[in-house]
């Protein structure tokens, strides 16, 4: 709750500053360039552009914010990161607002633009800043005088476990970690090492537990301080631990870490760890990327409803059933959803137990065929995309069925969980459907290369050849 306050303490100030930037910038370019003096203060402000200013451009800067991140994990912000964050939505938004507002208001010369970009600039990060900086100031006091702190799993039970817990509790500086206690890797028999351990913290099991415990204790962060002996653990370790949500994973160095520079910390007075980056892009990327999705679908289901139409109506009047087959997969982070689909095969077609499609497939439809060919199929895929349990571009969402046994071979493969399934992939692209476990492995490939390149430009890439797929009628 208390993390909610804060947000809401941001969002607050973010807007009066917003406001009192404009009404500032208003009154200087009425009072500097067309010869309104303060007199007629009342004339300015009675201007319906002043209001919806007042009313709409602090709306603007809010948007921009939430694509840069602004309001995400506001107990855990830097000064000089709010310092550089800042000054760039500063630039991008003034340089929007002028774009949007300014240029062909016809007041003035081009000096007096330049003198308008450089004021309302000024005064619009120095009033944000300057209300940022006292609530990031007063939160990083909080933190550092224990008022504020983040529930802690600690991972490991040996030695370089305790000297950890050693090291974060009596650093120069509090870094916030209230630890709730300890997992040990593999041994549930505690060993002289984890007697000191249980001395300050409780034991809460093994790594088994884990997800048990982040979501029974609310855990933010996981430090993982395992033995040199216990290494080999800390990639299925971190396989467990990915699908715990928006949990900070931090590790502990070795020498050739800092060797070669893996070791960055965000304070010289903090105890150095290793912290895991689990967000695969940027976070205005996320942004733009999900704007994109709603954007492209409304344009599809808009543009394509004729299309629509027919479908639906061929699919009604050439076999009975439904029009359309909505099925349970399994998408972000390990959550069920109902996909939806234009019904291409005949009803009770899985009467005998789940069975994936094949090339010469008799219980597809002869609409069916076609309608696969050329993706038909995926439209209603779109009101997925809207709803936010899919992406435009992602990797194609299984039934639990299919991932237990696709598991079993690649259990790398619960990766993919860390995004939202896609209508297109790049499995589909390279690989195409998949009618057996062994083909759903081999396709896994490509989606884990799309996981690791994930971006904005990749996403285009795919959609493009996606689109010829569609026209050449490459689809199965």
């Amino acid at each position: 709750m208390k993390a909610k306050k804060v947000t809401l303490r941001y969002i607050f100030f973010d807007i009066l500053s917003a406001m009192l930037a404009w009404a500032f910038l208003f009154v200087f370019r009425k009072i500097g360039f067309e010869n309104t003096t303060f007199d007629d203060l009342g004339l300015i402000v009675s201007d319906p552009n002043f209001w919806l200013g007042i009313v709409f451009v602090p709306l603007g800067w809010l948007v921009l914010y939430a694509m840069q991140g602004s309001y995400k994990n506001v107990l855990r912000k830097s000064r000089l990161k709010e310092l550089q964050q800042t000054a760039i939505a500063s630039i991008i938004g003034v340089v929007v607002l002028f774009f949007v507002l300014m240029l062909d208001d016809q007041v003035g010369t081009y000096n007096n633009y330049y003198l308008s970009f450089l004021f309302i600039l000024i005064i619009h990060f120095s009033l944000t800043y300057t209300c940022r900086l006292i609530q990031t100031s007063s939160i990083v006091h909080k933190v550092h005088n224990r008022q504020i702190g983040f529930p802690t799993l600690l991972i490991g039970s040996h030695n370089k476990a305790y000297q950890t817990y050693l090291d974060l509790e009596n650093q120069e500086t509090y870094s916030g970690n209230i630890f709730v206690g300890f997992v040990s890797v593999d041994s549930e028999t505690p060993t002289p090492s984890e007697t000191r351990l249980t001395a300050v913290m409780p034991n809460l099991g093994t790594t088994r537990d884990v997800k048990q415990l982040i979501n029974t204790h609310h855990i933010e962060e996981v430090i993982i301080a395992v033995e040199n002996n216990e290494q080999t653990q800390i990639q299925q370790i971190l396989r467990t631990l990915d699908g715990c949500g928006e949990v900070i994973i931090k590790i502990t160095p070795d020498a050739r870490d800092i060797i070669f520079g893996m070791v960055h910390v965000d304070s010289i007075f903090h105890s150095p760890l290793i912290t895991i980056n689990t967000r695969l892009m940027e976070e205005w990327q996320y942004s733009v990327k999900r704007l994109f999705d709603i954007v492209l679908s409304v344009l599809a289901l808009v543009i394509l409803s004729p299309v629509f139409l027919i479908t639906a109506i061929i699919v009604k009047c050439t076999s009975p059933g439904p029009i359309f087959f909505a099925q349970e997969r399994i998408g972000y982070r390990g959550r069920p959803f109902k996909m939806h689909k234009f019904r291409s095969m005949y009803i009770d077609a899985e009467a005998c137990g789940p069975a994936l499609s094949r090339d010469d497939d008799p219980r597809i439809t002869p609409f069916g065929r076609f309608m696969r060919k050329v993706r038909l199929d995926e439209i209603p895929q779109f009101y997925n995309v809207l709803k936010g349990t899919m992406s435009i571009v992602g990797y194609r969402p299984e039934r639990q069925f299919y991932i237990d046994q696709i598991v079993k071979r690649c259990p790398e493969y619960l990766l993919l969980q860390r995004i939202k399934p896609g209508i297109t992939s790049w499995g589909q692209v390279k690989y195409g459907y998949a009618s057996s476990v062994d083909e759903m492995c081999e396709r896994l490939k490509y989606d884990l290369l799309y996981l690791e390149n994930m971006s904005i430009t990749t996403d285009l890439k795919i959609l493009i050849y996606t689109v010829g797929i569609i026209f050449q009628g490459r689809g199965k």
